[in-house]
């Protein structure tokens, strides 16, 4: 019986990630294609979806099988139990809501999806407002009744969705630890880089077809399969999970690449690694999927920070960029690129954040989203919050609600209580490439050489290929030999800004 049971939660579920996979393509579609007027039309597309996904959640036939098969496991596998944990994970979190608020967050979310697009660029909030207000209230109710299933606090709640088992006393440690060392070593670095002559300045313009040609030069020579996967143009870069047919965007500009569009190419490569090099012989089963977001955002920091941004990398980088753009060769060369690369300017766009202000940003829409969910923040007053959290934090001005509480889309779809995930997915990925480094004597000279492969199998066999099988905790401590240490992450910082 238990097996049986198992069996039939097996099927179960490869329809439900068959669902899934095809929101996410859907969801491609209207960053990347759709027509303006497709806006209504995909907003019932995508309820429909969700909501059969989640009625084979929360069926009670669903329940009644996971209580079968977990009865009694002995005749299950590692990767098989692994499996039927995550089942009955995703199931905890689908019962917690009603149908009928799952369609209404859905539809919400597509409308305010739709209406953020076309506010963005005029950079008023108040145009936003009544609809997103909408999505705020349904995702606290989401939130509570999630809290309740779970025995969590509420915003503890959207981030389990993302990240299983996050607490706020942890994420507070971490980023109350690092708000606190940030100004000194802000300004310790700033001095430092004040002493030297500035770099020379990569002028443009750059033709937008030659910037996606190296971009795509790139993502082949790191190893991305371009027979299941593609490049395209969004107004926010992205990717899919979708590891048979990923797809991933960027944006670009007519006067950069190398701060701009390649940094977005190479973060949303690092995601599209992850979903290519999951356990194959897993797919569409919830074992086969990612280890949690902060896992995920690991895997793209690394490929945008600790390889792009690397010395190595930019001996690479540097004929590539001639090759492609002559006639900046002062700006293209190896030493310049890496000044441009790792210079500290703060800014009030998070795209354009440094690695060092980079977690600023992440921390600022933590406290904010969290006093969202809590109630302690109204939505009329979320602009000026921002603004004064973005001039306390950062010491810079926002100009306008397009660079400040609008320059994000996650709030305006489903991704509450991401945000947690990028500054630790920052501080796992130095970690990580610590240990790469030491297991790979020779990986500097390789990524001079471009050859990444390496770096990409070291990877794929201590993450992508673990899949959803153990706790992040356990992945990383067997890739990198301890737990989660920040401490990485300084040293990274300390040797890119200050001992380069």
């Amino acid at each position: 019986m238990p097996i049986t049971a198992y069996r039939r939660l097996a099927d179960r579920f490869r329809r439900w990630s068959a669902l899934r996979e095809a929101a996410y393509v859907l969801q491609w579609d209207m960053e990347v294609m759709m027509p303006t007027g497709g806006a209504v039309a995909r907003s019932e597309q995508n309820a429909a979806l969700d909501l059969a996904s989640h009625e084979i959640l929360a069926a009670p036939e669903t329940g009644d099988l996971l209580v079968a098969a977990e009865a009694d496991r002995n005749g299950l596998d590692d990767w098989q139990g692994a499996n039927l944990a995550e089942m009955r994970r995703l199931q905890v979190h689908a019962t917690a809501l009603d149908a009928d608020l799952v369609a209404a967050l859905s539809k919400a979310s597509s409308a305010c999806t739709d209406a953020w697009h076309r506010t963005k660029a005029s950079g008023r909030f108040a145009d936003l407002r009544p609809v997103f207000a909408e999505v705020v209230q349904l995702n606290r109710l989401a939130a509570q009744a999630k809290a309740e299933k779970l025995g969590c606090l509420p915003f503890e709640a959207l981030m389990d969705q993302w990240e299983p088992g996050a607490r706020m006393v942890e994420i507070d440690r971490l980023f109350d630890d690092y708000a606190a060392f940030a100004p000194g070593f802000i300004a310790e670095a700033s001095a430092y880089q004040a002493r030297q002559a500035p770099p020379v300045a990569a002028a443009g313009p750059f033709d937008r077809g030659r910037q996606k040609a190296l971009g795509e030069r790139i993502m082949a020579d790191l190893g991305f399969d371009f027979r299941h996967g593609r490049l395209d143009t969004s107004l926010h870069p992205f990717s899919t999970e979708t590891p048979a047919d990923v797809r991933i965007t960027t944006g670009y500009q007519d006067d950069d690449f190398l701060l701009t569009s390649l940094p977005g190419i190479l973060h949303e490569t690092g995601h599209a690694l992850y979903e290519q090099n999951l356990p194959p012989d897993w797919r569409l089963q919830p074992v086969g999927r990612s280890r949690g977001m902060s896992l995920h955002e690991s895997q793209s920091l690394l490929i945008e920070n600790q390889l792009y941004r690397h010395p190595a990398f930019c001996r690479y980088l540097s004929p590539l960029a001639n090759r492609t753009f002559p006639g900046h060769e002062a700006a293209f060369t190896p030493a310049n690129i890496h000044r441009l690369l790792t210079r500290i300017n703060p800014s009030p766009r998070r795209f354009e954040a440094d690695e060092v202000t980079y977690p600023l940003h992440i921390i600022l829409r933590y406290r904010l989203e969290r006093a969202l969910i809590d109630g302690q923040l109204a939505v009329a007053d979320l602009p000026s919050a921002w603004n004064d959290g973005v001039k306390d934090l950062l010491g810079v001005e926002v100009r306008h609600d397009g660079e400040g509480c609008l320059q994000d889309i996650h709030w305006y779809t489903v991704y509450w209580g991401y945000f947690p995930c990028y500054a630790m997915g920052a501080m796992i990925a130095a970690q990580l490439f610590d240990a790469a480094s030491r297991a790979l004597p020779d990986l500097e000279q390789a990524i001079a050489g471009g050859d990444f492969s390496g770096l990409r199998s070291w990877l794929t066999r201590h993450i992508h290929s673990q899949g959803a099988s153990r706790p992040m905790a356990e992945i990383i401590r067997a890739a990198s030999g301890e737990a989660l240490n920040p401490a990485y992450f300084r040293q990274h910082l300390q040797r890119q800004y200050l001992d380069a």
